[in-house]
């Protein structure tokens, strides 16, 4: 079976969507079915037997071609292009049976498909040329999508076919209502990493509302930073942190760590440098009810690292009691049953960073984190953690750009090193004895990757004069 034979007509040519250019009937054959009550059976058998036309965008089981059998809710299975209905030696011994105990009777059939019937990517094949065979390029298939907008980064050479890449995606994809390109890189232009864009398909309406890890985020999308390609790492980092944990996220955006982080009852300090982030973070609090443990900030992240540092240490205590769950009833009101109260601690589990372009330069506002706040001398602090206590010296978890390599071995070590470097001590990976963490991220260009290091901060950094 060629794929030829169900691919869309082309024209290279069309600069403009024309959906009525897509048409196209294929002769074949088909197995009438004369009792509806068969059909599950009988397609089992035949897509078994190798008769069934087997195409997953295309279901085999179609009405009748006669009229008159159609309107009565007659039914036939399509059959492959080899399967020829006047050549019965085409035909499997099951079609064979089958028709001979007159179970199935077959007929030849007009397939005619239309624009609705073919892939994003058969469409865009119909239309865009190939690359030059010495130039590894694809179609462009790829898209990342937040609320009902789909956002596009196009290479020069697709440009010409822009505004019809964007109505074939809008239309294949039915959550998509808006097509929008990006005119330069996310974080280039300003520092809040928004980015310049042009409507291509739809409205241009970029206030959004999407699902993440349980919780609800509304934001405009055009003034914020958000990535839905990075849910996954925003659920592996989340997964570390426990109930009653206290959580510093120092570029915090609309929420995707803070608020989830909420959910499981930790304590979170989240800040955000960009005031419309801050506006949809406070938004998100209230509307995930989170308020009792997540508080917001708008301030530089550098100074905010040491800021929600000593006000966590010398705030007054606070705690939030958590309550049974409980059908609620008219008839037979119950109080409250309390369970326990979850007191916010005094000290930092894991501080997030997650600015890649530049999260590195921020390290610097841990030197000497703990040996200036007022009223706490260093040596009473350090009684508070271990070996004194149980608590241990925080997590660092910081994001970065580095190149891209099959082992991230020479990655993880330059890392390390520019680390080493912001602290003023020598961190080391894992694979040297050290005790950093490489996380591999994600692509985010040809030769450019994203990755998570993660560390606990050195006791001869925090306590530094």
């Amino acid at each position: 079976m060629s794929d030829d034979m169900f691919a869309p007509p082309v024209n290279r040519a069309m600069k403009v969507l024309d959906r009525s250019f897509f048409q196209k009937t294929i002769p074949l054959s088909a197995a009438r079915i004369f009792n509806t009550k068969d059909i599950s059976r009988l397609r089992s058998e035949l897509m078994k037997s190798g008769d069934a036309l087997a195409l997953n965008r295309l279901s085999p089981i179609r009405p009748d071609p006669s009229t008159d059998l159609a309107s009565k809710g007659g039914k036939c299975i399509l059959l492959r292009p080899e399967v020829h209905h006047n050549d019965p030696r085409t035909w499997s011994p099951k079609l064979q049976s089958l028709e001979t105990a007159g179970t199935v009777g077959v007929i030849p059939f007009s397939l005619h498909l239309d624009y609705n019937d073919f892939t994003y990517s058969e469409i865009m094949n119909a239309v865009i040329p190939p690359p030059p065979e010495d130039v590894h390029d694809e179609i462009p298939t790829g898209f990342s999508q937040a609320g009902h907008v789909a956002h596009l980064n196009l290479r020069k050479q697709y440009l010409p076919y822009k505004h019809i890449i964007a109505e074939v995606l809008a239309d294949k994809n039915p959550t998509v209502r808006t097509v929008i390109n990006k005119l330069d890189t996310v974080g280039t232009e300003n520092a809040y990493r928004t980015f310049a864009y042009e409507v291509l398909s739809g409205p241009d309406d970029m206030n959004v509302t999407l699902r993440e890890q349980d919780c609800t985020f509304s934001f405009d999308f055009s003034r914020v930073y958000w990535n839905s390609r990075l849910h996954t790492e925003h659920e592996r980092l989340c997964a570390i942190f426990r109930e009653g944990d206290a959580i510093c996220d120092v570029m915090a955006g609309v929420g995707p760590f803070a608020i989830p982080a909420g959910k499981k009852k930790a304590f979170v300090y989240a800040n955000d440098l960009n005031p419309d982030s801050y506006a949809s973070l406070v938004a998100g609090i209230k509307l995930n009810k989170v308020s009792d443990f997540v508080k917001p900030f708008n301030t530089d992240g550098a100074e905010f690292i040491k800021t929600a540092t000593t006000e966590l240490l010398t705030d007054k205590e606070y705690s939030v009691p958590v309550y049974q769950k409980q059908k609620f009833s008219r008839s037979n009101p119950q109080p409250p049953v309390l369970l326990r109260n979850i007191t916010q601690p005094r000290i930092f589990s894991h501080y997030v960073m997650n600015l890649p372009a530049s999260a590195l330069t921020f390290l610097p506002s841990f030197v000497g984190l703990y040996s200036h706040i007022p009223g706490h001398p260093v040596e009473e602090i350090k009684k508070m953690f271990f070996p004194h206590t149980e608590t241990r010296l925080p997590w660092v978890h910081v994001y970065c750009f580095s190149t891209k390599s099959e082992d991230n071995v020479a990655e993880t070590k330059e890392i390390c090193e520019t680390i080493s470097k912001m602290l003023g001590t020598e961190i080391k990976p894992e694979s040297e004895g050290g005790a950093v963490t490489v996380h591999d991220v994600r692509d985010v260009a040809p030769k450019k990757r994203m990755f998570c290091a993660s560390f606990r901060l050195p006791e001869e950094v925090v306590f530094r004069e």
